[in-house]
C-alpha cells in the first residue's frame, strides 16, 4: 500500500531541489550579483542597507548573509591620479562578474608619498577626494568595502609613523608598541577615526558612517605587540578603540584586524598556532574578540609564511585545521562570525604553480560551504589579492588577475554562485518545518552531477 504522506513528502522535496537547480543554472549565466544574491540590477535607496550581525550570522534585509571577497589594498593611491583611476573601476569590474560581493581595502596612507593624513589630524583633500571615489565606485557595482583604519606595519605609514610624530612632537617613546599605549598617540589615532567616519563623500553627499557601501571598519592591519607577549598591552587598546569607533558609529560592523593566532588566555590551543612563535606577538584570538563593540573575528591563512616557503601538502592540511578551530571558537565562545580576511599563496615559493593555488582557494571554499550550509560561522574569506592587468609592478607575488587565471576565476566564481545560492534559500518561508537542510544536500548532489 502508498503511504500517501510519505509520498508527498518526497515529491515536495523533489520539486524543490529541482526548483534549487533551475535557479543555479540560470544564476550560472548571468552576472553581476547583487548584495541578496539576486540576478540583475537592484533598486537604488532601501535595497541597499547595512549589513548587521545576528548571533554567529551576517544579516542582510532579515536573511543570513555569506560573503565571497577579496583585497585590493593600494585603491585610495591609484585613485589619487588620474593616470591610474581606471584601474580602480576595472578592478571592481572584473570582481564583480565573478560575483565578489566585499572587497578590504586601506583608510590610511599616513605620512609617506601620497599621504592621506600628512601629519597627525592633517589631511590631503585630493587624496581623501580619491577615497571617497573609492567609496562610489564600490557602490556601482554592489561591492561593499572593509575599510582599515591602520597598518601593524611601516608599510603606507603605520604604527612607526605615529611614534615618529610622537617624538617628532618631543615625546619620549622607546617602541612602535607605544602606539598601544602613550596618550598622545592614542590621540592621534583617535583623530584619525573621527576624521574617517564623519566624512562626508564628495561624489555621493554621504558620510561614511551612514554609507551601506561600507562593510565595517577594520581597527588595525594584523596588529601584534609583541613587546607585551601577555597580550594585556593589546587588549586594553582594542577595549578602547572599539568603544570609541562605536561612539561615532553605532550602525557598522567592527572588527580588529587580527590574524587568527592563540595567545596567553587559552594554552590549550597552541598547537593550533603555525609555530612557536605565533603565541608570542601580543594577540589572543579569543580574549581579542570578546571585547565590547567587536562584532566580527578575523583571520589569516598564509602557510607558506608561517609554516615553510616550499610549497607542500601540509599547506592544505594546516589549513584545514586553522579554519575550522576558527570556526567552531566562533560559534563556541565568541557567537559571532568569522571571517577569513586574507589567504593566498605566493608564486614566489619554491614549487608553487598554478594547481596548487587552486587547490587552496578551493580547500578555504569548501570549509567554509561545510559551515554555511549548517548556518554556521564561517561568515566568509577575502582573497589576498586581486588585480587588473597592468599593475604587476604592485604585485608582492600573491596577485590574482582573474582575466589571466580562468582556472581561478572559475573556482571563484563558483564559489560566488553557491554562496547566492545558500543565500536565497535562507530567505525562503519555510512552511514544511524549515527543511531546508535536505534541499541543501539535494542541490550539492546535482551540482557535483
Amino acid at each position: 500500500m502508498v503511504n500517501h504522506k510519505q509520498s508527498f513528502s518526497s515529491k515536495f522535496l523533489f520539486l524543490a531541489a529541482s526548483f534549487v537547480l533551475v535557479m543555479f543554472l540560470k544564476n550560472a549565466n548571468s552576472a553581476p550579483f547583487d548584495e541578496a544574491g539576486n540576478e540583475g540590477e537592484m533598486e537604488d535607496g532601501a535595497a541597499w542597507t547595512m549589513v548587521q550581525k545576528s548571533g554567529n550570522q551576517f544579516v542582510l534585509n532579515g536573511q543570513p548573509f555569506y560573503l565571497n571577497g577579496f583585497n585590493t589594498y593600494w585603491l585610495m593611491v591609484f585613485a589619487a591620479d588620474q593616470s591610474t583611476r581606471g584601474k580602480v573601476t576595472e578592478v571592481f569590474q572584473q570582481a564583480s562578474a565573478v560575483g565578489l560581493s566585499v572587497c578590504r581595502t586601506w583608510a590610511f596612507n599616513d605620512g609617506q608619498w601620497r599621504a592621506l593624513q600628512k601629519t597627525p589630524a592633517v589631511y590631503d583633500e585630493e587624496v581623501f577626494k580619491a577615497l571617497d571615489f573609492v567609496v562610489s565606485e564600490a557602490k556601482k557595482f554592489k561591492i561593499r568595502l572593509i575599510l582599515s583604519l591602520v597598518n601593524n606595519w611601516e608599510a603606507y605609514g603605520g604604527k612607526s609613523q605615529y611614534v615618529k610624530w610622537g617624538k617628532a612632537a618631543g615625546l619620549n617613546l622607546t617602541s612602535d608598541d607605544d602606539f598601544f599605549s602613550h596618550p598622545t598617540l592614542k590621540s592621534y589615532y583617535k583623530a584619525h577615526v573621527k576624521a574617517v567616519l564623519n566624512r562626508v563623500n564628495t561624489f555621493t553627499n554621504m558620510t561614511y558612517k551612514d554609507d551601506p557601501t561600507i562593510f565595517g571598519w577594520e581597527l588595525m592591519n594584523e596588529p601584534r605587540c609583541e613587546s607585551d607577549p601577555s597580550g594585556d598591552k593589546l587588549q586594553a587598546w582594542i577595549e578602547e578603540m572599539a568603544v570609541y569607533v562605536k561612539t561615532i558609529d553605532p550602525k557598522h560592523l567592527v572588527q580588529i584586524g587580527l590574524e587568527g593566532f592563540y595567545g596567553p588566555s587559552t594554552p590549550n590551543k597552541a598547537q593550533i598556532n603555525p609555530n612557536s612563535y605565533a603565541q608570542q606577538v601580543g594577540t589572543d584570538f579569543i580574549r581579542n574578540h570578546q571585547v565590547l563593540g567587536v562584532d566580527f573575528a578575523s583571520a589569516h591563512i598564509y602557510p607558506d609564511s608561517w609554516i615553510s616557503q616550499e610549497i607542500s601538502d601540509a599547506h592544505i592540511g594546516f589549513t584545514k585545521t586553522w579554519m575550522q578551530a576558527h570556526i567552531d571558537d566562533a560559534e563556541n565562545y565568541l557567537n559571532m562570525p568569522v571571517v577569513f580576511s586574507e589567504f593566498g599563496v605566493s608564486a614566489k615559493d619554491p614549487g608553487y604553480n598554478s594547481t596548487f593555488r587552486d587547490a587552496l582557494i578551493s580547500t578555504v571554499y569548501t570549509v567554509l560551504l561545510n559551515s554555511t550550509k549548517k548556518g554556521g560561522a564561517g561568515g566568509g574569506s577575502l582573497l589576498w589579492q586581486v588585480f587588473p592587468e597592468g599593475t604587476d609592478y604592485m604585485d608582492d607575488g600573491y596577485a590574482i588577475v582573474l582575466s589571466k587565471a580562468l582556472s581561478t576565476s572559475n573556482i571563484v566564481s563558483l564559489h560566488s554562485k553557491r554562496l547566492n545560492t545558500y543565500n536565497s534559500l535562507c530567505s525562503w518561508k519555510c512552511h514544511w518545518g524549515c527543511k531546508k537542510k535536505h534541499v541543501l544536500d539535494n542541490f550539492q548532489l546535482h551540482e557535483e552531477l
